[in-house]
């Protein structure tokens, strides 16, 4: 066995938490083969020796079930550069101007059109991520729509330090930040491309954010100016992608999630919003209900549930397998995250034991789990 076909056997060991293998990620450093003893570096940048053990593991079983080799060797270099996860290797030339002082994570919540919901998901993860422990930022940088200042019921005006730095609000134990809170959220905003550039890179500059474990970025839609400056001027930790089910939602994620890849930021995985509407009900009597042509069986008590997929289902995990990246989770269409959501404060917030908050925990555990 060569080289090569040791190789092609290690296409089948994907790396934890993803349905991408470690040749594809990069990850495999070297093979050396010495007659029937097989050595294997791997370079794995992560910290968590769970995640490392499991790989060597695979590696390990996969060779010696191949029978070609009597010792296999498995080693790790973790001084290597970091392996292509989700496409984020970096040359020099391509490689993000700065980070942010005092800020440990950058993510971006990201989406192709609008009207997905990405800000109240972004809000809510905010939220969670809090909830659990850390210093959180959000920052809105939604130029001509900013809705901040609606989800979460605030419309003040920042301060700003003695050097004219704006000091972030802090709002329920957040740090946030939105130009809706500057223009009034009344005013249209009419300005050009170089304008927004400007703006854009003012809002993570200018912004005295001090020290985050999370800094949360809520992008406009689509693939514009806010985007590529943020992609150009800021080391992103990561982004996430937010669709709804239905292809013509699909057809513009894949537009932006493949911009997101062609300057090398790394897609954490894909979260599906408004994924079905489910009505709970009790009913007297009888043993099934009928909704929308679906017979439902009923409990003892008359108690029933039933999923109704309004816009199709399965959208985010297609485009999650296309991506080669995780379905972080589906978020059903809920009356109680409009109206949490309406009165300005989400639902993670006004509700954290609520079941859509604990969907919630669950994709904020998977982010987490990704970039540590």
């Amino acid at each position: 066995m060569n080289n090569n076909q040791v190789l092609e056997l290690l296409k089948s060991v994907n790396y934890p938490g993803f349905s991408r293998d470690i040749v594809s990620f990069g990850m495999v450093d070297d093979v050396e083969i010495d007659g029937e003893t097989v050595n294997v570096t791997l370079k794995i940048t992560t910290q968590q020796e769970a995640k490392i053990t499991a790989v060597i593991n695979d590696v390990t079983q996969t060779l010696e079930k191949s029978k070609a080799f009597t010792n296999v060797n498995v080693s790790v270099n973790k001084n290597a550069a970091p392996s292509n996860i989700g496409n984020v290797a970096q040359s020099p030339a391509q490689k993000p101007a700065s980070t942010l002082d005092g800020v440990k994570h950058v993510i971006a919540i990201a989406s192709g059109k609008g009207g997905v919901g990405k800000s109240t998901v972004a809000a809510n993860l905010a939220f969670t991520l809090k909830n659990a422990g850390n210093s959180v930022g959000l920052l809105d940088l939604d130029i001509y729509g900013p809705s901040l200042p609606i989800i979460l019921g605030t419309n003040e005006q920042p301060q700003m330090t003695q050097d004219r730095k704006l000091i972030p609000l802090d709002h329920m134990g957040l740090k946030i930040m939105s130009f809706g809170f500057i223009s009034g959220n009344e005013t249209p905003v009419i300005w050009r491309g170089p304008l927004i550039a400007r703006m854009t890179e003012q809002f993570f500059r200018d912004v005295e954010w001090g020290e985050l474990d999370y800094l949360i970025l809520d992008l406009p839609p689509g693939t514009g100016d806010v985007q590529l400056t943020l992609t150009q001027k800021l080391k992103i930790s990561g982004a996430v992608i937010v669709t709804t089910p239905q292809d013509i939602a699909l057809a513009d994620v894949r537009k932006g999630a493949d911009m997101f890849k062609k300057v090398h930021t790394p897609v954490l995985g894909v979260i599906e919003n408004m994924s079905g509407l489910f009505i709970k009900g009790q009913i007297e009597g009888g043993s099934t209900v009928s909704i929308e042509g679906q017979h439902v069986d009923v409990e003892s008590d008359g108690k029933f549930g039933i999923r109704i997929d309004l816009f199709k289902r399965g959208g985010g995990k297609s485009e999650s397998d296309r991506l080669e990246v995780q379905l972080l989770g589906e978020i059903p269409i809920s009356q109680e995250i409009m109206e949490a959501t309406d009165a300005g404060e989400p639902i993670t917030s006004k509700n954290p034991e609520s079941q859509v908050s604990e969907i919630y925990r669950s994709i904020a555990e998977k982010i987490v789990n990704v970039l540590n």
